[in-house]
């Protein structure tokens, strides 16, 4: 098979997948490994992918930040299951940060029935969970972020650098082994680590479809966490990757989708 062509091929596999490995490349392009290593090489040095610890992915740098209602519907199912995992480390009587989300929106809408102190920055949070009153919630405050419908700036930090909470669940649009939680923005990378930073438990709540991504600033490298839960989806070397780190690793097995 010619280069270019055999190029194409794997272009065109990548596009059809969040991360894959050489090994599965090989199979895909009936290649041997020193070849496809040698092709991903040249495309790497072109810019169009991004080799990270266990596999490939097209280069998916993330300049912006995604809407509520651009995220609202995507892997909804994975998020579910994520949100019922991680509903299962909160506590009666615990202070949780929530940060700004539709996964953690998902984990909110598993936590009515506990008594609990909530802040958070996400305006659809904080609304929803008002309706319930043996929550307590607190709303960070500052300027309000109109893709997200969150508050950011020094107002919602300044609160954020003060409390203790017992547990923060804190959610993402990119991250990876490599560079860890990123944000396009300054403004939101400081937030998340302060929404972290005091926090008796630091747990990222992101589906595998956002691994491997990244954005321009870095929010904390995944070292800084105590827990990750994300999806079942995860190529098996990045899971192995993944539990070297001295946090918790727990994979949540979305359902099938209901037949109609």
């Amino acid at each position: 098979m010619k280069g270019q062509s055999r190029l194409d091929q794997i272009m065109e596999f990548l596009k059809s997948h969040n991360l894959v490995t050489v090994e599965q490349l090989v199979e895909a392009i009936t290649a041997s490994p020193a070849t496809i290593r040698r092709d991903l090489i040249k495309l790497d040095e072109q810019g169009v992918i991004s080799r990270t610890h266990g596999g490939v992915t097209l280069n998916r740098f993330i300049p912006s930040q995604p809407t509520t209602n651009e995220k609202q519907q995507r892997n909804l199912l994975e998020k579910q299951a994520i949100a019922e995992m991680a509903a299962l480390c909160v506590h009666p009587g615990d202070a949780v940060i929530l940060d700004a989300g539709t996964t953690t929106l998902e984990l909110a809408r598993r936590l009515t029935h506990l008594p609990l102190r909530v802040i958070t920055s996400d305006l659809h949070i904080a609304l929803f969970l008002s309706e319930f009153k043996q929550i307590e919630v607190t709303i960070i405050g500052g300027r309000i972020d109109d893709s997200s419908q969150s508050c950011i700036g020094d107002h919602g930090r300044q609160l954020l650098q003060k409390i203790y909470p017992d547990i923060a669940f804190i959610s993402c649009n990119s991250w990876s082994l490599e560079k860890g939680i990123t944000t396009p923005t300054e403004d939101k990378s400081a937030l998340k680590f302060d929404l972290a930073a005091h926090a008796g438990r630091r747990i990222l709540l992101a589906d595998s479809s956002k691994y491997g991504s990244y954005s321009l600033f870095c929010a904390m490298p995944l070292s800084q966490l105590t827990g990750i839960i994300t999806d079942s989806a995860l190529p098996p070397a990045v899971v192995e990757a993944l539990g070297q780190l001295p946090c918790t690793l727990q994979l949540a097995e979305s359902p099938a989708p209901r037949l109609r």
